[in-house]
C-alpha cells in the first residue's frame, strides 16, 4: 500500500484511540450528574438541568467513542453465516459492506453541519424549562460523525491492504500483524516467538524426566 494510505491509517487509528479512551471517562461525569438527580429529587428542589445534561453526556459518549469501537470491532452484528466464512472471504464482505457504511455517515454527516449550521447562525434552544443552547452539543455530534467516517475510510484501507497480502492493523502498544504485546501472529516455525515457545515445552520435559 502507498505510503500515505499507511499514513492516514496510521494517524487516524491513533486519534480515535487516544479520543475514545479519554471518553470512556465521561460515564462516570454521567453517573454523577444522574446520582446529584436523585439527590435533589429527595432531599431538594428538583434541578433542571440533571436530565438534558446526562443525555448530552450519553450523546458525547457514544458518538465520539463510535470510531474507536468501529476499530476494535465492537459494534454489535448479526451472525447467521459470517462466522462460518474463511477469513478472505470475511474480508471481501466487509470491504464490499463498509462502502455503504461510508456512504450512510456522509449523508450523516451533511445533515449535521446543516443543524449546526443553523444551531450557531440562530442560536438554537431546547424547548425544556432549562433551554441550554443546542449549537455545543452538535458540534459535538458532527465531530463524532466525522470521526467515525475518518475510521470507517481506515478500515477500508486495511480491509483492502489484506487483501493484498498487507496487515495494517496494529494493536494498541503492538506492531502491524501483531499481538497487544507486539509479538508477532505466527505459527510455531513461522516466527522466532513460535520457535522459543515450542523450545522452552521441550527444556520442561526433559527437565521433569531427569528430575524422576
Amino acid at each position: 500500500m502507498p505510503k500515505a494510505l499507511k499514513t492516514y491509517v496510521r494517524v487516524v487509528d491513533g486519534v480515535n484511540l487516544w479520543i475514545g479512551r479519554a471518553v470512556m471517562l465521561l460515564i462516570f461525569a454521567m453517573m454523577g450528574v444522574l446520582l446529584w438527580s436523585s439527590v435533589s429529587k429527595t432531599f431538594f428542589l428538583p434541578s433542571l438541568w440533571t436530565l438534558e445534561m446526562a443525555q448530552f453526556l450519553m450523546v458525547a459518549y457514544f458518538l465520539l467513542g463510535g470510531g474507536y469501537s468501529m476499530q476494535l470491532g465492537a459494534h454489535v452484528r448479526m451472525d447467521l453465516l459470517y462466522g462460518s466464512w474463511s477469513d478472505r472471504t470475511k474480508t471481501w464482505v466487509d470491504a464490499f459492506t463498509i462502502v455503504f457504511l461510508i456512504f450512510y455517515l456522509v449523508l450523516l454527516l451533511y445533515g449535521a453541519y446543516s443543524s449546526t449550521s443553523y444551531a450557531l447562525e440562530y442560536g438554537e434552544r431546547s424547548y425544556s424549562a432549562w433551554r441550554p443552547y443546542m449549537a455545543p452539543i452538535k458540534l459535538v455530534m458532527s465531530l463524532g460523525i466525522f470521526l467515525m467516517l475518518l475510521q470507517a475510510v481506515s478500515t477500508l484501507i486495511k480491509d483492502i491492504a489484506k487483501l493484498r497480502g498487507e496487515d495494517l492493523t496494529a494493536p494498541p502498544g503492538g506492531r502491524p500483524g501483531g499481538t497487544p504485546g507486539g509479538t508477532p501472529v505466527g505459527t510455531p516455525g513461522e516466527t522466532g516467538g513460535g520457535a522459543t515457545e515450542g523450545q522452552g515445552e521441550q527444556a520442561a520435559e526433559r527437565s521433569g524426566e531427569a528430575r524422576a
